[in-house]
Order: C-alpha cells, then structure tokens, then sequence
C-alpha cells in the first residue's frame, strides 16, 4: 500500500492511492476530482476505467462534473429555490431556469484541505472544506469531510460526512463517468446494469422531477434482474427519449440487498458492485453534454461513461414523500458508498 503526491502547476494536488494488487486511484485535491481508476479485466491488463481529462487544466471549466465532488445538494433544483422554515432562498440558475449540483461554484470548484492516512491494508485522503452561511445561496455554516479509502479488497470505499449551523439543504455524491471496458476501448451501450429498485422519478422535458414515482414493471427502467444500457438508448419510451435518448434518472433503491447496484462488462470481464446506505441513485448515461472534449485516450462521444449519482433527492424540496435532502441543525450527515472492482467469473 502506498499513497503517492504530485504537485499539478504549483496550484493542486494529485494524489495517487496505490493498493498491493497494483489497483491505482488517482484525484485532485480540486473539487476532489478523480481522475483515473486502474483496475484488472479477465487478463490482468490494468486499465483506466474512468472518463478524464488529457489536461488538467480542463478540469478549470468541468461543465460535465467529470470524477467531481457535488454539493451542496446533487441534483437539479426546480426554479433555483426552495422553502425552508417558511423562508424562500434563491439559488443560481445555472441549468437553464434551474439550480444544478450546487450551482458554478459548487464543491467540484473549490480546493479541498487534505490529509492523507495509511494503515496496514488501507490508503486514503481525507478531504475538507468550510461552506459558510449563504454560500451559494444556501443557509448554514457547514462543515464538510469527504474520505476516499482504498484496501486491497479493490474497493473504493468514499464516505461523506458534515455538520451545520443552521438547517439547510444538503446532499453529496461523486460524479465520476465510468466505462469498464478500459481506456476507452467502447461506449457503454453494452454494459448490464442491475438496480435493486422498483420505482423511479418520472421527469419533464426539462429534466426536472414532476413529483409523480413510476413503476420500473414493463419498461426499460427494470433493471431488477440486470439488462444492458442499450435497452433505454434505443427504447422509444417516452422517458428515455426526454432524456436525450439514455438514462438520467433517479432510482428509489429497495435497500434489500447487500450490493444494490451492479455494472459489469463482458469483453473486459470487470464488475463493479455498489453498496451505499443512500436512499437512491441518479442513473446517468452522458446522454448528450458530453460530445468532443479531449479525454484521456481519446475524444468524448455520446455514452462514453455511465454514472452512479448515489444520494437523496432534491425533488423532495417541491414534493411529498421523496427521500429528504433536509440537513438540521447540528444534526450529522453520515453517508458511505463502497465501489467494489472484480472479475465476472
């Protein structure tokens, strides 16, 4: 095990976790960005399964929030507002009339403070930050320390945690594009995906949640007993066609099983199982915003890299009975997601 630190300009951080199966992680202490993922396929050819940037100074302007943190609240807020204690608080419209994932100086643009920690079969960095009351919009001091650990099971365990001053809105995920099949190598349309949830978030045209939960039974949003993302892609449902013809949905997970989500490619033979104590997860399949950039090995091209936005829901600001994204007063924010890399056998 060993962690590894490089200076990017005189400006970041690049850290580098390195476990003893030779599986690599690499992240910016800016906005906490993972940059690479280096994980086996069936022969042992370790690979990038992440999307990233060839420069790093295009991470500066990251619109598509590649491998970022997101926060304060991940996920689009409707009209840029929300109610709270009976106080209206205005947000940037940065999505058209919309708020999305904590507006243009979110969390993926700040400088985390870091400090890196190694035990016999751990590595890691934990980053923080202080968001002071009014923010972004958002009321409350909060105090913000998000962990990335990785053991030498090939899990990528990030664990979120904060505190605030004032009952506000909050909710964090990792917006990292991932693509199994290594470097690059194909788009995701054959990727399987399995998702233990029977409902999810019905969306307007403007992808924004319209309050009404669907039954994912007889449409491509069943991904109960596994099904590959090519099925939502070139589906005529009226919801993968809203979204740009994919998935940019919000799944409400069932909770009753151990791994809730599962991706696995068969050419690689890698796997990756999730588990989270998230109440759901946005499902997002770089349906269009993310066409020409100058990634790693290669151009981006629609359904590059598929992501796993584990979190509550910011439609349960404007409607009832939605996983809550409400943070009280000194109450804690304690969520965990486990990314665990394998081999399909």
């Amino acid at each position: 095990m060993k962690i590894e630190t490089h200076s990017i300009d005189g400006k970041w951080k690049r850290y580098t976790l390195i476990n003893n199966n030779n599986m690599s992680i690499r992240f910016l202490d800016f906005g906490g960005i993972i940059t690479e993922i280096n994980v086996p396929d069936r022969n042992q050819q370790l690979e990038n399964v992440v999307l990233g940037y060839r420069n790093y100074q295009h991470y500066e302007n990251n619109t598509n929030f590649l491998g970022t943190i997101i926060g304060r609240v991940a996920g689009r807020i409707k009209d840029a507002s929300f109610t709270l204690n009976n106080k209206t608080y205005m947000l940037e419209a940065n999505n058209n009339t919309h708020h999305l994932h904590g507006g243009s100086k979110g969390f993926h643009q700040i400088i985390w403070k870091t400090k890196p920690f190694q035990t016999e079969n751990t590595v890691g960095v934990t980053l923080t930050h202080r968001s002071h009351d009014g923010e972004g919009g958002y009321p409350g001091t909060v105090d913000v320390a998000v962990t990335y650990t990785l053991n030498n099971k090939n899990e990528l365990i990030i664990d979120y945690f904060a505190t605030s001053n004032k009952t506000t809105a909050f909710t964090l995920t990792n917006h990292s594009y991932f693509n199994l099949t290594g470097n690059l190598a194909q788009n995701i349309h054959n990727h399987v995906v399995t998702i233990d949830s029977d409902t999810f978030v019905e969306l307007s045209e403007e992808l924004i949640p319209t309050g009404k939960k669907l039954h994912v039974e007889n449409t491509p949003f069943d991904f109960r007993e596994g099904r590959k993302i090519a099925d939502g892609i070139n589906s005529t449902y009226s919801q993968n066609i809203m979204a740009n013809n994919g998935y940019d949905h919000y799944f409400i997970l069932n909770q009753r099983k151990q791994a809730v989500i599962c991706i696995k490619d068969e050419t690689s033979g890698r796997k990756l199982t999730v588990k989270t104590n998230q109440p759901g997860v946005v499902l997002y399949t770089a349906n269009s915003s993310i066409d020409n950039l100058e990634l790693e090995k290669g151009r981006s091209k629609q359904h590059l890299g598929v992501c796993l936005e584990t979190q509550a829901s910011p439609a349960s600001l404007h409607h009832e009975g939605f996983p809550t994204i409400i943070l009280k007063a000194d109450a804690t924010y304690k969520k965990q997601t486990v990314y665990t890399f394998g081999i399909e056998e």
